[in-house]
Formats: structure tokens, C-alpha cells, sequence
């Protein structure tokens, strides 16, 4: 393995897999990057805790088969990045037994998601699963039997240990987020291009500072610049239709995985 080129882990987010990744992959195999991709499908229906645990697991036995000793990049998308963050961050945050360059996560309800709070409101619940069945919740969905979904409601005990944590300083923190500021209704149809958010009075309101099913709110973490990437109306070639940037689309959006790119291979900026 070059010295000179940082292996990337790739994790996906809630009810993906591992597939998600495939442009990104085009792009890390064209510039020499290696990569290993974790798969937790195999664990639905777990938690947080227990899927990070497994991934740690799995981030040593890539370290025993190449003799990779030093840091890695994590790139993640979703909850994917809570998984991540609790790892590193709560089992590993005094410890430091693994060592990581840079996170970077992708639409990532750091803080909690209104969302998943009203899966389980009693007056919206069911309106809104009913709304998202078949493109982001699966068919008979109960939220309340989803143990990622609980643990990434505001309030839960993970949310609640990841704040208390803090963030580590050994690790360069990315947030790449999406917005629909000129209200496109085709950035996200189901919700009219918005994005719900809670609101500091508890209500739940709609925002354009979101990818549809992650704001802006919920993805930003204390000193860490939000990278913000717009969806515009007026549309050239190479440039993504305004459904691409939602957040289901983000980990194959051309200008999201660019971005990526940019951070993978110039991570202190330079020109």
C-alpha cells in the first residue's frame, strides 16, 4: 500500500448498503485511494452501540490483513456517521486505539433527528411514514421496533452520550450538507422541498436548510464549518438535477462525491 495515500472506510447509512458508494468508488479507484467498504445490513435491527462495536472490529481486522498501522479517512453518509462518531468518540474517545485523519459525513443527524421524532409523534407519525413508504421507509414500517431510529431521536441516550463526549482533536471533522434555497419542489417532492426541523419552542417546522430528511440544525457540530452545497434551478450539463441532492442521493451526487474528492486529496486546503 503507497505510504503517501490514505485508505478510506467507507460506511453507509440507515436502510442502504454498501452499493451506495459506487460512483465515489470510480473516482477513489482513478486516483489510487484504497478503500474497504463496511456492510451492516447484516445488522438490522441492531443499535448504534452494538453496530459500533462491530465496526471496530472490523477496522482492526483491515489494520492485521494489510499492516496499515497508520490513519485512516472515514467517509460516511446518514446515521452512518453516528455509528462512526460513537465509536470514536465514546468507546475509543480516551483510549485513541484508532487512528482516523479525517471524518467525513454526509447529511449526518449529529444532533438528533426531527425526523425520527416524528415517525413516533402520535398526531403525525402515521401521515408521515405513510408519505415516505417505499421511497425512504420500507413497506409496514414501525419505527417503534427500529433501534437505529430510537437512537437517533434527540432525546435518546446516544444523542445524549456523543454530546457529552465531545468531539476528538486528534480528528479533522467534515460535514457536507445540501439546501434548496431557491425552494425547488422537485428537490425533495414528498415534502415540497423542504426539510423538517425542530424548532427551540419543540414545534416541528420546515426549513430549506436541509436535504430533505436532515437539516442543517441537526447535522452541525461545535467549530465545524458546515459545507454547504445548493441545488439551483438553472441546470448546465454536468450539473445534477435538484432531486440529486437530497439526501438519499448525496453519496452519488457528482459535485457531493467532487467535494469528497477535494477533502480525500487536498485535506489542508491548499491551492
Amino acid at each position: 500500500m503507497a505510504s503517501d495515500k490514505y485508505p478510506v472506510i467507507l460506511v453507509h447509512g440507515w436502510n442502504s448498503h454498501p452499493g451506495v458508494w459506487k460512483k465515489l468508488v470510480v473516482r477513489l479507484d482513478a486516483a489510487g485511494i484504497p478503500y474497504w467498504k463496511f456492510d451492516h445490513t447484516h445488522l438490522q435491527g441492531s443499535a448504534i452501540p452494538e453496530i459500533a462495536k462491530s465496526l471496530d472490529a472490523y477496522l482492526r481486522d483491515v489494520r492485521d490483513e494489510t499492516g496499515w498501522s497508520g490513519s485512516v479517512d472515514i467517509v460516511c453518509h446518514s446515521i452512518g456517521t453516528c455509528i462512526v462518531r460513537y465509536l470514536l468518540e465514546v468507546v475509543d474517545g480516551k483510549q485513541r486505539t484508532q487512528a482516523v485523519r479525517q471524518l467525513i459525513g454526509l447529511g449526518p443527524p449529529n444532533n438528533g433527528s426531527a425526523l425520527a421524532e416524528l415517525f413516533n409523534d402520535i398526531h403525525y407519525g402515521e401521515t408521515v411514514i405513510n408519505k415516505l413508504t417505499g421511497i425512504f421507509v420500507p413497506q409496514g414500517y414501525d419505527p417503534a421496533a427500529d433501534r437505529l431510529v430510537q437512537d437517533v431521536r434527540p432525546g435518546s441516550p446516544v444523542i445524549y452520550s456523543l454530546r457529552n463526549a465531545g468531539l476528538r482533536s486528534d480528528i479533522t471533522y467534515r460535514i457536507i450538507v445540501t439546501a434548496n434555497p431557491e425552494d425547488i419542489s422537485e428537490f425533495f417532492p414528498l415534502f415540497r422541498g423542504k426539510t423538517w426541523e425542530t424548532a427551540e419552542d419543540g414545534r416541528f417546522r420546515a426549513t430549506l436548510n436541509g436535504d430533505g430528511i436532515v437539516a442543517h440544525t441537526e447535522s452541525a457540530l461545535p467549530g465545524v464549518s458546515l459545507d454547504v452545497i445548493s441545488a439551483s434551478i438553472e441546470r448546465e450539463d454536468h450539473v445534477p438535477a435538484p432531486d440529486q441532492y437530497c439526501h438519499i442521493n448525496l453519496p452519488k451526487n457528482s459535485i457531493v462525491i467532487d467535494r469528497i474528492m477535494q477533502h480525500l486529496t487536498n485535506p489542508a486546503g491548499k491551492k
